[in-house]
């Protein structure tokens, strides 16, 4: 899904002008952005809660050769469903009564760095 598909989805939902609609879109995305620069967590009833952390420099390894380097420190987004979106995503009817995806369920999240995201109960 993309910002388009978003804001046409907003228009036919909620009957604004295409116009309106994105500008609410934008909005909405512009908010949660400023939001995440400053820091601040964001809590959404019912979808999740984006975080921001801090990652400490660390050394690496560039696997091809071996080679150690400094990975700098800097700042991750981390995004963690809730259980009701965590519901609804298991209870979604996958048509062949496989649910991809089944056998990784018990396994631990990793953000975008490979690290394990700790469990909040959330």
């Amino acid at each position: 899904m993309t910002k388009a598909d978003i804001i046409e989805g907003v228009y036919e939902k909620v009957g604004f002008s295409k116009k309106e609609s994105a500008e609410i879109v934008e909005l909405v995305f512009d908010t949660v952005k400023e939001t995440l620069e400053r820091g601040d967590k964001i809590k959404i009833s019912g979808f999740g809660n984006f975080q921001v952390r801090f990652k400490k420099a660390r050394v690496g390894r560039n696997p091809q050769t071996g080679k150690e380097i400094e990975i700098s420190a800097r700042r991750v987004l981390t995004f963690r469903p809730s259980q009701v979106l965590k519901a609804a995503l298991n209870a979604a009817d996958w048509g062949d009564g496989k649910t991809p995806g089944a056998e990784a369920a018990n396994t631990p999240d990793f953000d975008e760095e490979g690290d394990e995201i700790e469990s909040d109960g959330e």
